[in-house]
């Protein structure tokens, strides 16, 4: 497999529609599949080279939070079914969970009708949130905290 096969970068399923060439069901990022078979085309040019990522809790549905993936941090995460994401701050990869070991299991990569968005199905374990909550939607509008608190990030995270 190339690297443009991994990633969706490249070129266009057959014109002639052999179901062969390209994952239409939304299961590319399934861990079994991980790193294995065809990406549908996904739209790295028009978003900038990253696209927007929602993670949600496989299990309860909940959205965890909003990240950006690069084509390299997709193919990390279908490569070890564990979510990758780009660091739009930093500007590198990160593996979700790398400092405090609260990972992402992927379940399932869905991508949406125009492939310039993906929705990450996953099992969290810890919170997904770095100031500490399980989603990092955890305000309404008006700053009420409507999230749950479940660990202390000043235990979590060194200051350095």
């Amino acid at each position: 497999m190339t690297d443009a096969d991994a990633t969706g970068e490249g070129g266009d399923a057959d014109p002639a529609g052999d179901p062969g060439d390209a994952d239409t069901t939304g299961d590319a990022g399934r861990p079994g599949d991980a790193g294995s078979g065809p990406v549908v085309d996904l739209d790295w040019e028009g978003s900038g080279g990253l696209l927007p990522v929602v993670a949600q809790d496989a299990g309860t549905g909940e959205v965890l939070m909003l990240a950006y993936v690069s084509p390299e941090a997709l193919e990390r995460t279908r490569e070890t079914g564990l979510a990758h994401y780009h660091s739009r701050s930093r500007d590198e990869l990160w593996k979700k969970g790398g400092t405090s070991g609260h990972v992402q299991r992927i379940d399932e990569v869905r991508v949406d009708c125009d492939g310039d968005a993906l929705l990450y199905r996953v099992h969290q374990e810890g919170g997904a949130c770095h100031t500490g909550f399980q989603s990092c939607f955890h305000r309404d509008l008006s700053g009420e905290e409507v999230g749950e608190r479940v660990f202390d990030p000043d235990e979590v995270y060194d200051d350095d």
